[in-house]
């Protein structure tokens, strides 16, 4: 730039450096808006449109896809396998006796360890129901109903033996807070089938007794992008904090606003490349959506008054697990991918006598009618359903109630490609451990993966140089032996 005639060019390449630059911007705000409303520039829109759908990154599937969504039925605090699903005569005869040092000598307990070990028998009476003749529990007659439908799987085996890193265990395969629910998996191999709706939901609800906290993180999207996470909604009034618009502010403006925000985001995210702005312009996009989704969502008005009975509603919206069921099966219908619904009755160290009963009561109607009603619509052959617990309940008294058990317990499915009407696996005469086809907890999610038409091998994300998976670096099987 010695000469005038360098001081121009220098200028002039500048300015077109300048118009450059700002016409991407201003182009990309334009094709942002134009995704938000296809016909904004033609015409004057009223709605916003989705800005594309995430597919997955599984495409095409590497398994035939037997479900199309899961809905996993969470009974948070461990239920007691022993008046539920695994029928022990020899426990009951062996009630109050010192439990035999064979069995639990040099393993791990919870907070039995150097204590006096009695036995301690089943609490109610079990009886064989169906064509199948599955041994049920007395608590759980609706569910009863249902079991020629059911698989019941009674060799289950986790990893972790206290509430939280057992609920991330069964959630995400992993005790590390940074690792994806099997949710989050989900949505990020197979995409949702909804524009208007997360993929990933989660609802809680709370019993009478037992009540064991729950934290977010078991819906964490952890190293993948957080647009994967679940989302919670409330169980009681709104559904989703703030869906309203606030006073003055009309649906127009609300538009706008959201263009104009997601505008500036798209400018940020071209300069900074970092995909989590991607998340918060798809989130915005997804929030406005909703304003308008969920409140046809939540109104139950549409419901017959015979589902409500067969579900046990008393009052719809009121936060109980079975008014979450019914929710369950309006989102399913949705195309939602994952739903979740925690309920926080299970933790029972004392009185199972009394609090086991409450608990099942408050549960057993609704998981029936959720079946049945996916039934009755057509959705159970292509809809998972799983019941239970993060881990199992010691066959040892501890006080009035039974302790945390790792080595043996319970759990149920149904729909979605699941056998009807079948007992898989086996626990010892006492329940102590599994001892008859194994099932660990990566086993249960490498089958619930090949149900939904993924190869669980298959499924990675990069983080740190290795290719983390939901069933993780341990050889893990799919089922077989239960699958239609």
């Amino acid at each position: 730039m010695d000469t005038p005639s360098d001081l121009r060019e220098w200028r002039a390449a500048l300015r077109r450096r300048a118009f450059l630059k700002n016409s991407v911007y201003g182009l990309g705000g334009m094709a942002l808006a134009t995704l938000l409303d296809p016909g904004l520039i033609a015409r004057g829109a009223d709605t916003a449109k989705p800005a594309g759908r995430w597919r997955g990154v599984v495409d095409p599937p590497q398994r035939p896809v037997k479900a199309r969504r899961v809905i996993h039925l969470c009974m948070a605090g461990g239920p007691s396998q022993f008046e539920s699903f695994d029928h022990k005569p020899q426990l009951r005869e062996l009630d109050g006796k010192p439990f035999p040092e064979s069995f639990t000598k040099g393993q791990q307990l919870a907070q039995l360890q150097n204590m006096t070990l009695k036995a301690r028998g089943p609490t109610c009476g079990f009886h064989r129901h169906g064509r199948s003749g599955q041994e049920i529990s007395d608590l759980f007659p609706h569910i009863a109903g249902i079991a020629d439908r059911m698989c019941i799987v009674r060799s289950m085996t986790t990893e972790q033996i206290n509430h939280d890193p057992a609920h991330a265990f069964m959630n995400s395969g992993s005790i590390l807070k940074n690792r994806p629910s099997m949710g989050s998996w989900l949505l990020y191999g197979l995409g949702a089938e909804t524009d208007d709706l997360p993929g990933f939901v989660v609802f809680t609800s709370a019993g009478a007794t037992g009540q064991q906290p729950v934290s977010a993180r078991q819906w964490s999207a952890g190293i993948l992008p957080s647009k994967f996470q679940g989302i919670q909604f409330q169980s009681r009034g709104d559904a989703v904090h703030y869906i309203s618009s606030p006073p003055g502010v009309d649906r127009e403006h609300q538009r706008e606003s959201v263009a104009e925000i997601n505008r500036l985001n798209g400018m940020l995210a071209d300069e900074m490349g970092d995909p989590e702005i991607q998340t918060r312009i798809a989130q915005f996009e997804l929030a406005f959506r909703m304003q308008a989704s969920i409140p046809e969502l939540t109104d139950f008005g549409s419901e017959p008054r015979s589902v409500l009975e067969m579900y046990g509603i008393k009052q719809p919206g009121d936060g109980s697990f079975a008014s979450n069921c019914l929710m369950a099966r309006r989102l399913a219908e949705r195309g939602v991918r994952m739903i979740q619904l925690y309920h926080r009755a299970w933790d029972h160290h004392g009185d199972i006598a009394h609090a086991m009963p409450m608990a099942a009561k408050e549960v057993d109607q609704a998981c029936a009618a959720l079946v049945k009603d996916l039934e009755q619509r057509g959705m159970l052959d292509d809809t998972l359903v799983l019941w239970g617990g993060e881990f199992g309940r010691t066959p040892m008294g501890q006080g009035t109630g039974r302790d945390h058990h790792i080595l043996g317990f319970s759990l149920w499915m149904a729909g979605g490609g699941i056998k009807g009407g079948v007992t898989y696996g086996a626990t010892d005469e006492l329940g102590y451990r599994a001892v008859e086809d194994v099932v660990h907890v990566r086993d249960l999610h490498a089958t619930i993966l090949d149900l939904c038409g993924i190869d669980h091998a298959r499924l990675s994300y990069k983080f740190q140089g290795l290719d983390v998976r939901l069933t993780g670096v341990e050889p893990a099987r799919v089922i077989r032996e239960i699958l239609a």
